[in-house]
């Protein structure tokens, strides 16, 4: 056990550098359509560890992120052709962060499936609201977006991804990511032992949030044009909470695999079963629910639990068979 400890100190950085260099290196050898589908995986992996980052913490089931995410568009939209791209994405994160300010200052003293419904209803408001006021103020409906190429929408989601691993993994190893732990595991104890609860929740929620304004913002520009329709669609709130779950909300690498698996299945069943990918979305989240309760990488987890108790065993059988053959 302790040769497989050392191993895995050298080999799990190795894997990363080379799983980011070979990410890097990708588009300059992969076909078009595999970029445009590596890009959206991006994407989905970005909402789903912004998403696990509060509420796979807290326990507080954030059904908003469809809000931050359209947020995000409508910053293209509106300041695409006004504002250089770097300058643009960082304006589409600040909307999502100031959103997520005001919608968890209202929500966050909620609870429970309180707080699920409020922060869906809030997408449906925001949607509709702004739907009104594009048709009877502004005289018009959605937007035309300034395009960007493919490659270089896939390289931004990628450097905004390794960005949010390295706040989640720094977060995390921080005091602020032992209160988050106190908060999921008894925000009565938390609250009791001085932690700033409502506060912690609400810049956690912001936070999260900036990353996913982000990513709504580089998306936009691989479209035509939008509209609050497109930009709020309720799916960008329901996915990443099921590949969160399909992928497993106990570790960071749950949600990755999640998120990459759930897209991948997406797009196949799409292309194929256009009119019965929901049914068997239904259909296979169910499936985990029921019998993956901590999703693929807890499946994977306990066949390496299984495999390595079966080899201790072969190997303390072993020894003992060593033992007896000597005193004999």
């Amino acid at each position: 056990m302790k040769q497989l400890e050392r191993i895995s100190k050298y080999v799990v950085p190795l894997l990363i550098v080379l799983v980011i260099a070979l990410m890097i290196a990708l588009p300059s050898f992969a076909k078009p359509y595999a970029v445009v589908l590596l890009r959206t995986v991006l994407m989905f992996v970005i909402l789903t560890l912004s998403w696990s980052l509060f509420s796979g913490t807290t326990g507080y089931t954030s059904l908003a992120t469809a809000a931050f995410y359209g947020a995000g568009l409508y910053t293209a939209g509106l300041l695409g052709d006004k504002l250089p791209l770097p300058l643009l994405i960082v304006c589409g994160g600040v909307a999502g962060f100031a959103l997520a300010l005001l919608i968890g200052a209202i929500t966050l003293r909620l609870k429970g499936i309180y707080f699920a419904i409020f922060t869906l209803s809030s997408v449906e408001l925001i949607k509709q609201v702004l739907h009104w006021y594009e048709i009877n103020i502004a005289g018009v409906r959605g937007h035309y977006v300034t395009r960007v190429n493919d490659v270089t929408v896939y390289y931004v989601l990628l450097a905004i991804t390794l960005l949010l691993l390295v706040t989640i993994y720094l977060i995390k190893r921080s005091k602020y990511g032992l209160a988050l732990k106190s908060i999921g595991s008894c925000e009565e104890a938390a609250a009791h032992i001085g932690i700033n609860v409502v506060t912690l929740k609400v810049l956690t929620f912001a936070v999260s949030s900036f990353f996913v304004g982000m990513a709504g913002t580089i998306m936009a520009t691989g479209m035509l044009y939008i509209d609050c329709y497109i930009a709020f669609d309720l799916n960008y709130s329901f996915f990443p909470t099921l590949m969160a779950i399909f992928g497993g909300m106990g570790n960071l690498l749950g949600p990755l695999v999640g998120a990459a698996a759930f897209t991948y299945l997406r797009e196949i069943l799409i292309t194929k079963y256009p009119y019965h990918y929901m049914l068997i979305f239904g259909t296979v989240m169910v499936l985990t629910i029921l019998y993956l309760p901590n999703g693929l990488t807890g499946l994977a987890l306990n066949i390496w639990k299984k495999l390595t108790t079966q080899a201790r065993q072969k190997g303390l059988k072993a020894e003992g068979g060593k033992h007896a053959n000597t005193s004999s």
